[in-house]
């Protein structure tokens, strides 16, 4: 196998990469687009869930045409929207134009998340379970590094529109990739029986458990995220804010990776984690120390970026033979999560104080508790 046959990974790892850095820079320019706009943090919370809605739709309107166009067609092409979006916010002042191409930003980046790693376990059959761990860290790097990138150019005056400048060039260079890689041959695949061993039922009561539990997880790490740096401004009077934004996603490639080591116990982590992000968040809210509420941080982003992967390996237990079923319906719910959470964290801060804001959106993981406790009996009475 030449070198030049594993080159399309390269390009996948890049755009998954460029989503996690649209999604981190946005949280962290949340707080300088209100400013721009005179947002009150009730309407930046909707401003948030702009996005955060086109994500929800993508896998309903673009699974089956992908699927049909081909993913790597089709993932040119939505690069190719995504450009012209990212260049249209950097460059108008409009306020409609920036909440349309937040939209279509959050479609398309939606869109090639899911695809990408469709294509990846196509392209590399052999090799593609382990490429898809580093591949899915991918998102949480560029979460990390965006918000670090956004604080250094706002802080010498530079206008939070250069995230959007920043998407462009990367998205042009992913789609200059695709197209040079895209014919290049493959692995060739793996004749496996591997499949069989989940070939029995789609039990839709399990992946319904745990598209609950998606949907309350990504709706706190959005109302987490989009609103962190505001606390530390505006309640804490702190400038950390951006810093503890990365410090959360950093944390979590760690994690990531250690849950897929740890896969015999993707249960048992998942319950930890649903435990533990609501008591670390009721004790963070309750700090008057900016530092305290950075290093707590930590323990938080460990137990988020653990509930991803833990449910994607968990699902497997009721997926049978449709196994993109259930991971659409993941997807849905994670979009759903993301628009509902983000906008009603907003609400809750004009309403309740941010500290109030947070505990309360933290106690929706009792629902999440309960989801996994009834996904757990689930597999012990089906014996999965």
């Amino acid at each position: 196998m030449t070198k030049q046959k594993d080159r399309l990974y390269l390009f996948l790892f890049l755009i998954v990469f460029i989503n996690g850095f649209e999604a981190g820079g946005y949280q962290a320019s949340l707080y300088s687009i209100g400013q721009t706009y005179d947002l009150s943090v009730t309407n930046m919370g909707i401003f948030a869930s702009v996005e955060l809605l086109a994500t929800m739709l993508a896998p309903l309107l673009l699974g089956n045409w992908a699927d049909r166009t081909g993913k790597i067609k089709s993932m040119i092409i939505l690069l190719s929207v995504q450009t012209a979006f990212s260049a249209a916010v950097f460059m108008s002042r409009l306020e409609p134009v920036f909440l349309i191409g937040i939209f279509f930003l959050g479609l398309t980046t939606s869109a090639l998340q899911f695809i990408a790693i469709a294509a990846l376990a196509d392209s590399y059959p052999v090799s593609g379970k382990k490429k898809i761990g580093f591949l899915t860290s991918m998102y949480a790097l560029g979460a990390l590094v965006s918000p670090l990138v956004v604080s250094f150019y706002l802080d010498r005056g530079i206008d939070w529109r250069m995230l959007f400048l920043s998407i462009t060039a990367g998205t042009l260079i992913a789609i200059s990739g695709l197209f040079i890689t895209r014919n290049e041959k493959r692995e060739e695949a793996a004749i496996s029986s591997e499949e069989e061993k989940n070939g029995r039922t789609f039990i839709l009561a399990g992946v319904l458990f745990l598209c609950v539990v998606m949907c309350i997880y990504v709706g706190f790490e959005n109302g987490f995220a989009f609103f962190v740096d505001t606390m530390f401004t505006d309640v804490l009077k702190s400038s950390l804010g951006k810093y503890a934004l990365s410090l959360f996603w950093a944390v979590m490639i760690p994690s990531r990776i250690l849950v897929g080591y740890l896969s015999k116990h993707a249960k048992k982590i998942l319950l930890s984690s649903v435990i533990a992000i609501p008591v670390i968040t009721c004790i963070l809210s309750q700090l008057s120390s900016d530092i305290a509420v950075f290093l707590l941080c930590i323990p938080l982003g460990f137990a988020c970026g653990a509930i991803y992967p833990s449910v994607l390996t968990t699902v497997l237990h009721f997926t049978g033979s449709r196994t993109a079923t259930a991971t659409g319906m993941i997807t849905v719910s994670t979009g759903l999560g993301g628009v509902i959470f983000t906008a009603l964290t907003g609400i809750m801060a004009d309403a309740l104080g941010m500290r109030g804001a947070m505990i309360a959106l933290s106690s929706f993981f009792i629902l999440s508790i309960g989801a996994v406790v009834a996904t757990i009996c689930l597999i012990r009475k089906k014996g999965l």
